[in-house]
């Protein structure tokens, strides 16, 4: 079933119109009358609707059920990640969110590569919220994760903290694993912190368990920057049988 992105208020409608980048979706798609579509609002809420009147310029439909989205994850992930160099956060928000992160949040920490400022912020952020909108049609998601930058690493340990399972990955952290801290207790929400290509100073791990983060390791190998967090999304999203 084609799926399309439309307004919290559009969605509320009973007979919603697609127009402008939809439509012409739309029109490429050749829908017709009769034909059923998804839409959603982004925020975890859809309706199954059928064309009623398709015309060059707009597609009118009628509403046939309403829902909460059927494919967005029991549990909420949060990814916090210090920015890393190039193109590789705009990496991480398409595959984490086709992995079913909740979130994705960016922030500055001690050997960070990468220091946008906030002009050059600004125009990432857009660009960096399209790619999640466009990651989360294409792989059927309900919910558009938001992307979230922050001003500081303290900022982010303070956020990260309130999850039920906040988890900081540190490649010298040797007696934690990540399977022995998701296995002590429930969660249903869940803060995943990985540090920038030259990895997270002491000082700043220090910082996260005395913010309440668990410390733990991702195995033997280092992995890079870019690979840890999704690794740690893949094996969460396991855990919590999304898989």
């Amino acid at each position: 079933m084609t799926r399309f992105f439309v307004t919290t208020e559009e969605l509320a409608t009973d007979s919603p119109i697609l127009t402008g980048e939809n439509a012409r979706h739309a029109k490429v798609l050749r829908l017709k009358n009769g034909e059923a579509v998804l839409l959603c609002d982004g925020q975890g809420q859809e309706c199954v609707c059928t064309v009623t009147d398709a015309t060059a310029d707009s597609f009118v439909l009628a509403v046939q059920e309403r829902r909460a989205s059927q494919t967005e994850a029991a549990v909420q992930v949060s990814i916090y990640m210090a920015f890393p160099k190039a193109d590789k956060l705009e990496h991480v928000i398409q595959k984490a969110t086709e992995l079913g992160a909740y979130e994705i949040v960016a922030f500055p920490s001690g050997r960070c590569v990468s220091k946008p400022d906030d002009k050059s912020l600004k125009k990432k952020l857009e660009r960096w919220q399209k790619i999640a909108a466009s990651a989360s049609e294409q792989c059927g998601r309900g919910r558009i994760p938001e992307v979230i930058v922050l001003g500081s690493f303290t900022e982010a340990l303070k956020r990260a903290a309130t999850a039920d399972k906040a988890l900081m990955f540190y490649e010298n952290e040797q007696a934690v694993t990540l399977r022995m801290a998701l296995q002590t207790g429930a969660y249903k929400t869940v803060s995943l912190l990985t540090g920038p290509e030259g990895g997270l100073e002491e000082r700043e791990v220090e910082m996260a368990r005395n913010a309440g983060l668990q410390v733990c390791t991702l195995g033997k190998r280092i992995l890079r920057c870019e690979t840890a967090p999704l690794c740690a999304l893949s094996a969460v999203m396991y855990d919590a049988g999304e898989f």
